[in-house]
């Protein structure tokens, strides 16, 4: 979601930031489940630098990046976020909201970027992974400021998403992939039995495992989820094309939802 959402050039030039996530400055309020994978994966696959993290026991910061992983460590031993070697503690958790950074990932709780602090907020790109975590009068100063808001209603649908999948399966009682592993399995040994044949080199048997394996079912889910999440986005992006009127991602969020209810009514014939 992060890197589709940063991945046109054209939107993220009127809020001052360049495409994609490597180098991006990211600050994280909330280190539950959440915001711990938020900051894992902006750090290990993003190429972020996650600049400092909250929690309900403290903040810790360090312009230089923290290393996640340690971190976690640190706090599920300690059961704080305070003192974490090679960090600065700040004096007030809720601070790490107005630390300049490319990227605000609020993964808390609701209500946490309001009038009180709005204009104190110094990041690009306010990424909402808590439920409302910006007021609505607030939200509307950061848009006029030029601030890129993802909205929490598309960026953290991804377990809605999954959810949807798991119940799909349990109605089916057919695990993802069961059909047809086997025949793609088949079909990449043949492919590749081939190229050895006529290229007169031979596969190591590590790589040939490794490449006849076939997706699993969590990689299907994940490939499903992403999927998803990526057409989704483009529906919000071509709303804001085809109406100049609504520039920020929630609003468009709303008109594709209400389209989609609006066309279901019509195909069942509730509407005339």
């Amino acid at each position: 979601m992060f890197t589709e959402a940063l991945s046109f050039a054209e939107g993220l030039k009127i809020h001052g930031m360049t495409p994609g996530l490597e180098g991006k400055t990211v600050v994280v309020q909330g280190f539950g489940n959440v915001g711990y994978h938020a900051a894992k994966f902006l750090s290990e696959d993003g190429g972020c630098k996650v600049i400092a993290v909250s929690d309900i026991t403290g903040a810790v910061f360090n312009p230089g990046g923290l290393d996640i992983g340690r971190l976690n460590e640190y706090r599920n031993r300690r059961k704080t976020l305070r003192d974490f070697p090679g960090a600065q503690t700040l004096n007030r958790a809720e601070g790490v909201l107005e630390l300049d950074c490319d990227i605000l990932v609020p993964a808390a709780l609701e209500n946490q970027i309001t009038l009180s602090n709005v204009h104190s907020i110094r990041a690009r790109m306010i990424a909402e992974a808590a439920n409302g975590p910006t007021t609505p009068k607030a939200e509307e100063i950061l848009l006029k400021k030029g601030k890129f808001i993802v909205p929490d209603i598309y960026l953290n649908a991804g377990g809605v998403t999954v959810s949807y999948f798991e119940w799909n399966k349990n109605l089916t009682h057919m695990r993802y992939g069961r059909m047809q592993k086997r025949l793609q399995k088949i079909q990449m040994e043949n492919l590749l039995q081939t190229r050895e044949r006529l290229t007169g080199r031979q596969i190591a048997a590590q790589e040939m495992r490794r490449l006849v394996r076939g997706p699993d079912e969590v990689d299907i889910v994940n490939s499903g989820l992403e999927e998803t999440m990526i057409a989704a986005y483009h529906e919000l992006l071509d709303i804001r094309r085809r109406f100049k009127n609504i520039q920020d991602l929630r609003t468009a969020a709303y008109v594709v939802a209400i389209q989609k209810i609006a066309r279901a009514y019509l195909e069942l014939g509730i509407f005339p």
